[in-house]
């Protein structure tokens, strides 16, 4: 009997929706973050949970299934380094969404690819032209235009979300260069070990207690929506390629907008609606110019051969 296989055009279409549900899952952790650190429950408690509790999971469901392999690592360091950047990116963000709006912290967030375009020349060796230089530039300048500094309107938190983007950058190079090696299982329970242990003596000591039920059931999906949204972004990377995904990613600004409004009665400003598209249409830039360039050298490849 044959086994009937999905178009790959359906297949791109599920990793797409994956990828979708990744990115609200994403805003569902950054939702509980914000609703624990209102309900006066530390930030670095609120890391640390984000944290453990993607361990226990990782652990429960991949330790039957791989045992001993799971902590196998070609590179011990590499693993701590990478666990790292994750853990500053997502203590910054925390810390920032406590005193910022969802919109706002999510579209500094898209800075990302910008600090990744840049990083990658001095790290990788890359070469970038005046094309995405220009680009990243022009998406600085609509950071500008949503915290605007100098003004009464601008909160230093700000400062934490473009920290927790450069830190975000340095995970997904470090990504890029394990995956080849690490499976992704290994990746995220080096994710959870790491910070785990490192944020468990500067947690603990200082334990506070939800009081509310509201944030009971925040101090929980903290942890579970970060396992998730890992999982499904990486199954979905399996369904369809990167270049595929990536423009996809810029759509969290609206489950974002939807629970900054809805949850934290936090409605986008004018100041948004000006400088998100500049940042985002500086992103979509660099990826179309960096996919073009990519069908360019694989053109020339293929014509040597």
């Amino acid at each position: 009997m044959s086994t009937i296989t999905a178009p790959p055009g359906d297949r791109r279409l599920l990793g797409i929706g994956l990828a979708l549900a990744a990115y609200f899952t994403f805003t569902c952790i950054d939702s509980s973050a914000k609703w624990l650190a209102l309900g006066g429950i530390p930030v670095l408690q609120i890391v640390f949970l984000r944290y453990a509790l993607h361990l226990v999971l990782v652990l429960g469901i991949n330790l039957p299934k791989h045992g001993t392999g799971l902590v196998r690592t070609a590179s011990f360091k590499m693993q701590a380094l990478r666990a790292a950047m994750l853990l500053g990116a997502t203590t910054g963000n925390f810390m920032a969404v406590r005193y910022l709006p969802l919109t706002v912290t999510g579209a500094i967030s898209f800075t990302m690819p910008l600090f990744l375009c840049a990083l990658s020349v001095p790290l990788l060796g890359e070469q970038v032209g005046w094309r995405r230089w220009t680009a990243i530039g022009i998406g600085f300048i609509g950071i500008l235009v949503i915290v605007r500094p100098g003004t009464e309107a601008f909160h230093p938190a700000a400062l934490l979300c473009l920290a927790a983007a450069v830190f975000s950058a340095f995970y997904f190079l470090l990504t890029r260069r394990m995956a080849a090696h690490d499976s992704a299982a290994t990746q995220q329970f080096y994710v959870g070990f790491f910070a785990t242990v490192l944020l468990a003596p500067v947690a603990i000591p200082f334990w506070v207690w939800p009081s509310e039920p509201s944030v009971w059931i925040a101090f929980f999906t903290v942890g579970i929506f970060g396992f998730i949204g890992h999982q499904l972004i990486t199954v979905a990377h399996g369904f369809a390629p990167a270049s595929v995904l990536a423009p996809f990613s810029y759509l969290q600004i609206i489950f974002m907008a939807a629970s900054s409004w809805v949850i934290f009665n936090q409605p986008p400003d004018i100041w948004l609606y000006l400088g998100a598209p500049i940042v985002i249409a500086s992103g979509l830039y660099i990826w179309l110019r960096e996919r073009a360039l990519h069908k360019a050298a694989t053109s020339v490849e293929a014509a040597e051969r």
